[in-house]
């Protein structure tokens, strides 16, 4: 383990079929609950809407402890403002801890897996007795923090002198996130110059859909677009639905060319920071912020609100895509 991070009970369960019939047969519905929930899911969760110091403590610890035994991300919606308040959020972060010393006999592993950010800030684990899995006598944790790996052997890994023998070995690589999947293209624009280039600093996008210097590149759930802080099935379809319609637009009207303006762009930029600065996502070293990459500039890049995002995306194109040039 390098850091510990949150982990809630998934509880998953087999399902019968009468209630896989149920469900099914609701699906048009419940996606569009989905579209209307901040993060474009969560209907099922039966989100509270008030917010932490509104409760008593007896309803608090009710509520953290009927969420966990409920299981999944459900637990992250005991509160309106869990990802506002640092006293909800301290609470349940608390909470959490609580449950990994009850549940990790040995007091020192138990705190090494006792996570000490903030809790939400970095996505959350569902599990199936993970922590429990501490207990048994043929596993140990290995804090790779305090002392890193040395090096790779023949038979696994040696860390602060002792070799550990392993059956597979999987290397985690690829995690930077919402960027290095283009930058590692040689996309070019404008004077021929790089994608890589124009996000040196961070990365620009208006509406996290087009960007400046760019024209007719659309970017699907880029920076600056709800991403992978929502669903990602209607957010894909989100864009997918407001770019094919723009092209019909612009089809209708004789136009061959969209380019954001820099200015819609530094606009965008700016919204989607202070968005976020309301809220405890920004006071973690995650890689929503490309914190995990060596020398990525430290920029928020998600933007937090499904719903509203849709409105300010639909607004746009009625107003005749406001913020691009057409040509």
């Amino acid at each position: 383990q390098r850091t510990p991070n949150f982990s809630i009970p998934a509880r998953n369960s087999s399902m019968d079929r009468e209630r896989e019939a149920e469900v099914k047969a609701e699906y048009p519905a419940f996606r569009a609950r989905n579209k209307s929930m901040p993060a474009g899911l969560g209907a099922d969760m039966n989100p509270m809407h008030d917010a932490f110091e509104e409760v008593s403590p007896e309803e608090r610890r009710r509520r953290f402890e009927e969420r966990w035994e409920h299981g999944g991300f459900s637990f992250m919606a005991s509160f309106a403002d869990l990802l506002q308040s640092q006293e909800a959020n301290d609470a349940a972060a608390g909470f959490v801890r609580e449950q990994i010393r009850g549940i990790v006999h040995d007091p020192e592993v138990a705190d090494r897996l006792s996570p000490h950010n903030v809790i939400g800030c970095k996505r959350i684990c569902l599990d199936s007795g993970y922590f429990e899995t501490y207990n048994r006598p043929n596993v140990s944790l290995v804090d790779v923090s305090s002392s890193p790996i040395e090096r790779i052997t023949r038979s696994g890994v040696r860390v602060d002198g002792r070799d550990h023998e392993l059956d597979a070995i999987v290397f985690a690589t690829g995690f930077d996130a919402m960027t290095g999947a283009l930058t590692r293209i040689d996309i070019r624009g404008r004077d021929g110059r790089s994608l890589c280039a124009k996000w040196e600093e961070g990365p620009r996008a208006y509406l996290g859909l087009g960007i400046a210097g760019f024209p007719n590149l659309f970017v699907i759930t880029g920076p600056g677009s709800p991403s992978v802080l929502s669903n990602m099935l209607p957010s894909i379809e989100q864009h997918v639905d407001w770019i094919a319609d723009c092209m019909e637009y612009m089809r209708e009207r004789g136009h061959g060319a969209i380019e954001a303006t820099p200015e819609a762009e530094d606009e965008w930029v700016a919204h989607v920071g202070e968005v976020a600065s309301h809220t405890l996502y920004p006071t973690c070293n995650s890689w929503y912020l490309g914190a995990n990459v060596p020398g990525k500039p430290r920029v928020f890049m998600p933007y937090l609100g499904f719903p509203p995002y849709v409105e300010k995306c639909n607004a746009v194109a009625a107003n005749n895509y406001e913020g691009f040039e057409l040509s």
